[in-house]
Parts: structure tokens; C-alpha cells; sequence
């Protein structure tokens, strides 16, 4: 029995037709939907209701919508403030160049890009210290395929707080020992899985933080939660502590980037999405969140096959 509210996943096992068959609907405002803490959600009741409008319309409406997926591609993973300022700056332009994007976290990017429901999968995978990524258990989650991590920039996470937070380094040690109800992101998303690994470089269970089960999708939630003061610690990119007027102290410069089929890689949509990240407008308008280097962005840094 479908569930009063579905997810993009159910509404396509509903509706029989392929998951990317669902975002080209959304993209052509045809589907009843809306956003919830950046995933899409579709009450069924009115998925049931635009079934019989359609029906009674009697025209191969629906047909005709997903026949026309030309220009657009579908991306899921990680979370990072300016990816979707990105994603609008480079949609603002002509010739109908869209890219839709799911927040699921960087390990299930990856593996629905491996199942073939995406084109692209952001992600921030790579190994603390060392920034190498383990391309055998990417190569396992996308089988077959020849792909590609292509860099998009450098980005520092680490821990929000709230402002009033004195001047004493903060730590996991200290989360656990003081009480601090933590907010986390959830399981397979790159921030939990560098949580997971900062938490073993103290040697402190997962056990002793209080509120560690409690999870949201992105970063900016982990913030709001900071803010309305539900809760005093969580890890997030600190161009989300500028948004927010958070305190921050950095744990790590990561590499924020997107694996894809390299044949997508030379997709006219991927190169527009390349140039606008390249572009100084674009770097002109994030520049006051910080924390961010573009340097080497639109590199590509490791492929397979």
C-alpha cells in the first residue's frame, strides 16, 4: 500500500514508469509535488486525482512529457550551500540547459548513478589526510561503467556553533564529556562518514553524544538547528555559519566533486554547468560566504577502465 505522501522512488513504482521518468515530470511542472527539506514529495491523493484528470483528457499528455528529456540531466548526493545557486546561475542562461538535483548523500549519489536513475552524483569521498579517493568501492557502487570525478572546489567543514560559544576549542571529546546535544547528518552522507572518522581519531563512542541519532539531509538544517537552539554542535560547511551568523572552527579542507560516465562528462549540459562554475560572475557572488577555493575547478581527477 503506497504511503499518504511518496518519494520519488515510490511515486515511480506507483505510476510504473522509470524514477527519471518523475524528475522530467517535475520539470515540466506537470506532476502534482513539492519540495520538503530538499527532497521531493508527492501526496498521493492528488497524484490519484491528477491520474483521472489526465485520464479524462483522454491525450497521451504524459507520453509526450517524458519523450521530451533532451537538455536536462538528473544529479543526486552530497549537499553543499552554493550548489544550487550554481545549478539556478547556470539555467538563467539560454538554450534550455537544466540540471535536477536530489539531496540523498554522497554514497547513495553514487550508487543510484550506478543503477542508472541519475547522470551525476556529487560527492565529497575523499580520504581525510590524504584527499585520494578509493576508486575500487566507487567502481562496486557504479559496475561497468568507465567514469570520472571531475573537482568542483575546496571547501572547509567543521563545527557549527552557536555564537554565544566561548573561545575553547571545540571537539568531540568535549561534546560527549559537556552533554552538547549534537545534530548529525544522516547515515552514508560524506559529513557522517568524516564525523565517523574524526570520532575515531579521539576514540569516542558514537554512544556518548548526545543526540547523535538525530539526523537532517544538508547543512543548512544542521544550522537552522543551531540556531533555534535545539541543538549546540553539528558539522557543516562554514559558509552556512556565515550565512547564519554561526560560530565555526574548521576540521578539514575537503574536495567537493561530481562523479559521472565519462561520456556524460562531454554532455553540452555538464559543460555549461563547467563554464558557469569557471565564470567570474558566478565567483563574484559566492565570494562573501568564504571558504571556498576554485582553483583547480572542472579538473578531472580520476577516471576508471
Amino acid at each position: 500500500m503506497p504511503a499518504e505522501n511518496m518519494s520519488t522512488k515510490e511515486t515511480a513504482e506507483y505510476l510504473g514508469i522509470n524514477e527519471k521518468q518523475v524528475y522530467a515530470l517535475i520539470k515540466s511542472k506537470s506532476i502534482p509535488c513539492t519540495r520538503v527539506t530538499g527532497k521531493w514529495v508527492f501526496p498521493k491523493k492528488l497524484i490519484d486525482r491528477w491520474i483521472t484528470t489526465n485520464a479524462l483528457k483522454n491525450g497521451p499528455y504524459i507520453d509526450e512529457v517524458l519523450k521530451d528529456t533532451t537538455g536536462a540531466l538528473f544529479a543526486a548526493g552530497s549537499n553543499d550551500p552554493i550548489l544550487d545557486i550554481l545549478i539556478n546561475r547556470m539555467q538563467n542562461g539560454t538554450g534550455g540547459k537544466h540540471i535536477f538535483s536530489c539531496v540523498t548523500g554522497s554514497t547513495e549519489g553514487i550508487r543510484l548513478l550506478g543503477c542508472g536513475f541519475t547522470d551525476i552524483a556529487w560527492c565529497h569521498l575523499s580520504k581525510p589526510g590524504t584527499g585520494e579517493y578509493d576508486m575500487n568501492a566507487i567502481a562496486d557502487l557504479v559496475p561497468d561503467k568507465k567514469i570520472a570525478i571531475v573537482h568542483l572546489f575546496q571547501r572547509e567543514l567543521g563545527f557549527l556553533l552557536p555564537l554565544k560559544t566561548g573561545s575553547e576549542k571545540m571537539s568531540f571529546a568535549k561534546i560527549a564529556g559537556d552533554g552538547i546535544e549534537f545534530i548529525n547528518r544522516q547515515k552514508g552522507s560524506g559529513t557522517r562518514i568524516l564525523t565517523e572518522h574524526f570520532l575515531d581519531m579521539e576514540g569516542i563512542d558514537s554512544g556518548s553524544i548526545k543526540g547523535y541519532d538525530n539526523e537532517v539531509n544538508t547543512h543548512m538544517e544542521v544550522g537552522l538547528k543551531i540556531l533555534s537552539g535545539k541543538a549546540g554542535a553539528g558539522a557543516a560547511t562554514g559558509s552556512v555559519a556565515k550565512i547564519l551568523g554561526l560560530k565555526f572552527q574548521p576540521l578539514i579542507n575537503e574536495s567537493f566533486d561530481m562523479v559521472l560516465v565519462q561520456e556524460t562528462f562531454f554532455r553540452e549540459e555538464v559543460q555549461k554547468f563547467i563554464e558557469t562554475l569557471q565564470s567570474e560572475e558566478f565567483r563574484e557572488m559566492v565570494a562573501p560566504l568564504g571558504n571556498y577555493d576554485f582553483a583547480k575547478s572542472g579538473k578531472i581527477i580520476y577516471t576508471t577502465g
